[in-house]
Order: C-alpha cells, then sequence, then structure tokens
C-alpha cells in the first residue's frame, strides 16, 4: 500500500488565502489569494488550476486537502472549487470529521479559531510544552499551551495594519502609511512620527504581552513561536522569541492532515 505523502493544505484569513502543497514534510510550493469575499467557485478553481500548473503539479495527485478557514461564506466556495480542480473533498479543522487531539479549555471550545487550533498543534508537537503563539495578522493573537498540551485560551488585539488604516480613516489630515521598523523613537515629521508611533507601540505592547505571560504560573520555561506576515517586521525588538515560523499554520494543518487521511 502506497503511503500517502501529498497533502494541501489551506489557511483562510480574513485579508489572503495562503496555500501550501507539502511533498512529506517538504513545503513544495505556497501561495497567497486575496480573501474576496465575492469570490466564486468557478474563478477559485480556474486560479487553483492556474497555480498547480506553474509550479507543474498536478492537481489531483493529491491524498488529502486540509483547510484552516475563519471565513465561514467562503468554504462552500473553496469545497466546490477542491472538487473542480483536485476532484477530492476538503476536511475542515472545527468539523466534527477532523480530530485535532487538542483538549481545549475554553469555555466555549467551538468560539476557537480553526487557525488559532492549528497553531497550536503545530507549536505542541514541534515545539514541546508550555508553549505560546504570536500570530500578527489581521487580528494578532496569543495562543497558550499549557505543559500538559491544552490549549488553555489567549488574547485577541486589533491587527497593526487594521489599526493604522482605522487611524488613517478617522484622522482627515493624516497620512496613509505602512508598517515599518524604526530605531529613531521621536519622529520630525507627521510621517516619520506615525511610523514611530505605530512601530513602537506594537513592540513594545506585545513585548509587554509577551513579558506577562511568561510570568504567569507554569509558564516561565515556555517557548514563545511568532507567525504570520507582520511578525518579521517586528522581531529585531523582540527579545522574548527566539523562534520565528512564517508558515506555522500550514504545517499544523500537515499535521493534521496525516492524522486524518493515513
Amino acid at each position: 500500500m502506497t503511503k500517502k505523502t501529498r497533502f494541501l493544505t489551506v489557511d483562510v484569513g480574513n485579508t489572503q488565502m495562503v496555500f501550501g502543497l507539502y511533498h512529506g514534510d517538504e513545503l513544495q510550493a505556497h501561495w497567497r489569494l486575496s480573501s474576496n469575499h465575492h469570490l466564486t467557485s468557478d474563478e477559485l478553481s480556474w486560479q487553483l488550476y492556474g497555480m498547480f500548473s506553474q509550479f507543474k503539479l498536478d492537481a489531483q495527485a493529491l491524498d488529502g486537502i486540509m483547510i484552516a478557514s475563519v471565513v465561514p461564506h467562503l468554504d462552500a466556495v473553496l469545497q466546490e472549487a477542491c472538487l473542480q480542480t483536485c476532484a477530492q473533498d476538503a476536511a475542515f479543522v472545527g468539523s466534527a470529521e477532523v480530530k485535532t487531539g487538542l483538549a481545549i479549555d475554553y469555555k466555549n471550545p467551538r468560539e476557537v479559531g480553526a487557525d488559532r487550533i492549528a497553531n497550536a498543534v503545530a507549536a505542541r508537537d514541534l515545539y514541546g510544552c508550555p508553549a505560546i503563539v504570536l500570530d500578527c495578522g489581521t487580528a494578532t493573537t496569543f495562543d497558550v499551551i499549557s505543559a500538559d498540551g491544552h490549549y488553555v485560551g489567549g488574547l485577541i488585539i486589533p491587527g497593526i495594519e487594521v489599526a493604522l488604516e482605522a487611524l488613517c480613516q478617522r484622522a482627515a489630515k493624516l497620512p496613509e502609511i505602512a508598517l515599518a521598523p524604526v530605531q529613531d523613537l521621536i519622529g520630525r515629521d507627521t510621517v516619520s512620527s506615525m511610523q514611530a508611533g505605530v512601530y513602537w507601540s506594537a513592540v513594545d505592547g506585545l513585548n509587554g504581552i509577551s513579558q506577562r505571560l511568561l510570568a504567569e504560573d507554569g509558564y516561565a520555561d515556555a517557548h514563545i513561536i511568532a507567525t504570520g506576515g507582520l511578525a518579521s517586521r517586528l522581531l529585531d525588538d523582540m527579545p522574548h522569541i527566539k523562534l520565528f515560523e512564517p508558515y506555522l499554520t500550514l504545517k499544523g494543518l500537515l499535521i493534521l492532515a496525516k492524522r486524518h487521511f493515513i
């Protein structure tokens, strides 16, 4: 019997969908598509077909598809696109069929986002417990895994770019800027003042929360693993974080795919 080793993993966020194609433990290809809320299954199917063709990969040679989605109205679109392009159903984290093996101590476990579950599974299995995941995306989240491997909860913070966008929208005279690392604390004009304020408030805020979490009983030796599209821009000034894994969610989905499909 041929061992199943080729999996498509999909992290569906509010801003982007991140696709990762694994052969064994190797990430063979990855790509990002916009989480267009008006996307149809036909459009997504053609985009998927194009991505597989670009990498000269067979879309119908997969052993399974595992998806973590926080955009429910795209789930049916994704499922239909997977059927059209890959000729198989996808499995969704959070469905009754997908067993995560992760005890969730939330008051209502169904409230935990599928991406946060995938992150917690990857952190626990790859780095050991206790562990803390910092995910900097549309929202900034901390996820805490206890020494006995339970998902115990975390924090949800407005994402850095979301906060910056809100500032620009609500203050008529402030220009639109992008997050960028800066060394000067004191800005000398509007743009540099905004860049310094956004950057250092993010860095110091996340450093402060990290320190508070490490001071909690049982977490002094916890690994802090950073992930998400914005994390790499902050890490030079975050000494508590030694581990950066840009594809942590996809790795968690790979772990779950192996358990589900093999």
